[in-house]
């Protein structure tokens, strides 16, 4: 199972955000044969932000970004062949003009469509206009390009399913018993 990452990821790694860290472990541990991917978008925003962030607390994190992103972390940065490039731009532009995603978030909607051409099964991403997206019409829209429709989750939504299983585990556990589907 393939699991693209947004570009936000590798810069909460690099400054230490732990549910980022946490929901990579838990993909690990749960997902079998699950591989981290950077979409080629990710590693050009890295590479932007490196060089070009206002804020120096982000040009470290994206240089930090970009030496971690395989070595420490394990995610592959991927690329595309030339006519993927083409057919990305023309699903993002696509996403943007069905108002899927605001006009001016380019970047996002080339990722989201770059997961999808690279057939991922989740966008892992705390962006707010990527949980925004209404999963429906996308999922119609991308079906209509003939490629996948990733799951969009945040690192803070899988490790708290995670962590609300384990409760259920332990209680489970503790009392000895499962309850049935009416709760006794």
């Amino acid at each position: 199972m393939l699991v693209a990452v947004d570009t936000n990821v590798p810069l909460d790694l690099a400054q230490g955000v732990g549910d980022v860290a946490d929901a990579l472990d838990v993909i690990r541990g749960r997902i079998a044969g699950a591989r981290l991917i950077a979409p080629p978008t990710v590693a050009l925003e890295l590479a932007y932000l490196s060089e070009l962030a206002d804020e120096d607390n982000v040009r470290t994190a994206a240089q930090t970004g970009l030496r971690s992103l395989a070595s420490k972390w394990g995610i592959q940065p991927v690329n595309l062949v030339p006519v993927g490039h083409g057919i990305v731009d023309a699903i993002a532009a696509k996403i943007r003009g069905q108002g899927l995603l605001p006009d001016e978030e380019t970047h996002d909607a080339l990722i989201l469509a770059e997961s999808a051409v690279l057939e991922c099964s989740m966008l892992l991403t705390s962006d707010a206009h990527l949980r925004a997206v209404d999963h429906e019409r996308l999922a119609l829209l991308l079906n209509a390009s003939h490629v996948a429709s990733p799951v969009i989750a945040t690192p803070r939504e899988i490790v708290r399913k995670c962590r609300g299983r384990n409760k259920t585990r332990q209680r489970r556990f503790k009392t000895g018993r499962r309850r049935n589907k009416t709760g006794i």
